[in-house]
């Protein structure tokens, strides 16, 4: 019997570790494709004779198209679970992607934006849960591996634009819909483990929503944490959107070239994306939260003023210190706020990450009138914001 028992419960590992692999290699390939949206923003600039501030509506509408959705998705899922949701939002994705592969205009660029941020907007809350539910307990670990697929996929993105989009043209887009029938069918076998899970797990007693602090208490700390969160992506944002154009323009690089530089900053931004889960289990997501956001404010106040050199050394620390905060934010989140996963992942990979977007479309407006050095320059000053981890208390039983 112990042998049977011992056998099984190995099963159940690998099973459980083989779905957060599959979660985390779609979460690459959805990220892949949203993220050959801002790789292409210099060619649409170009084709398309844009300015800043309608660079700034295309992360607009994307991030909070997806931002708008997730958390009443999140919503929707906890209290009604659809497990092959994951599929269909891989789905809109690929229509996305078409669709800005074969537009002739500004309006229709708008509409397939909208469509990968719905795909955006159905796949985070969903994948989320489902990298908790087949954690084993590791939620640091689980989130920082389903987390490392998108960073991995955002870093990768615009390798595959410089290198195949670019000199091949907008229309090579279509080529990478065959991503997006990878993960529907990858996506409709994870939904298929989700939903003998839930049958397996029927009988079990509904999951604790007590509250381990007193509710104002944790209102407030859900606010900071969102701020924490909107001030970071914000600033990832000004990276993502705008450092191709920065770096053309102080250093004089070739596009190629500053892609190199972007991708260098995204690869590190993966990275500390996977760190920052296990270090979170072991010492407490507290504490990765606090190193993350502090940490990064030397390197951020020196990037504008650095040369070619140290700003390549300077992204690759702020990419590596500041993602290993996210993973923390989303497991503190969960443990104050329990039995509303999707809620809580909808909200931060939602609302917080629609900050990205409107803070992109703002610094837009900031780049036509004072130019691109100066929104760096700028930007440099908001992780001082972070001194807000003050705020955060010790959750009652947690690190």
């Amino acid at each position: 019997m112990a042998s049977v028992t011992a056998g099984n419960s190995g099963t159940a590992e690998r099973t459980a570790f083989s779905i957060i692999v599959a979660v985390s290699f779609c979460h690459m390939l959805n990220d892949i494709m949203q993220s050959l949206l801002t790789s292409l923003y210099p060619l649409l600039k170009e084709s398309y004779a844009l300015d800043f501030v309608q660079i700034g509506l295309l992360t607009f509408t994307f991030q909070v198209t997806a931002s708008l959705l997730q958390p009443a998705v999140g919503v929707v899922t906890d209290r009604w679970p659809i497990p092959f949701s994951l599929p269909a939002g891989m789905l809109s994705t690929c229509a996305g992607l078409l669709l800005l592969a074969n537009a002739h205009s500004f309006p229709l660029l708008l509409v397939a934006a909208s469509l990968i941020g719905l795909g955006s907007a159905i796949f985070h809350p969903e994948s989320s849960r489902i990298a908790r539910l087949a954690s084993g307990g590791r939620h640091g670990l689980a989130q920082s591996l389903f987390q490392v697929g998108g960073n991995a996929g955002t870093a990768i993105g615009p390798l595959l634009a410089a290198f195949i989009v670019v000199p091949r043209g907008q229309g090579s887009l279509g080529w990478f819909s065959g991503i997006a029938l990878v993960g529907f069918v990858i996506l409709s076998f994870v939904s298929g483990w989700y939903t003998r899970h839930r049958l397996a797990n029927s009988n079990r007693p509904a999951a604790s929503r007590t509250l381990p602090l007193p509710r104002n208490k944790v209102i407030m700390t859900l606010i900071v944490l969102i701020v924490l969160t909107a001030t970071k992506n914000v600033y990832m944002a000004s990276l993502s959107s705008y450092f191709t154009f920065y770096t053309i323009e102080k250093f004089g690089l070739g596009l190629q070239d500053a892609q190199m530089l972007l991708f260098l900053f995204l690869g590190a931004s993966a990275a500390g994306v996977l760190l920052g889960g296990p270090f979170g289990d072991r010492y407490g997501a507290r504490f990765v939260i606090w190193f993350s956001i502090l940490g990064v404010i030397p390197f951020a106040l020196m990037l504008p003023y650095a040369n070619l050199f140290w700003t390549g050394v300077l992204v690759v620390l702020i990419g590596l210190v500041f993602s290993s905060a996210f993973s923390a934010i989303v497991v503190f989140a969960q443990e104050l706020v329990p039995g509303r996963v999707g809620l809580i992942a909808g909200m931060f990979f939602g609302f917080a990450f629609g900050f990205g977007g409107i803070g992109a479309a703002v610094l837009g407006v900031f780049a036509d009138r004072q130019g691109i050095e100066f929104v760096y320059t700028m930007t440099s000053y908001l992780p001082l914001l972070g001194i807000l981890t003050v705020l955060l208390p010790k959750i009652p039983g947690h690190r």
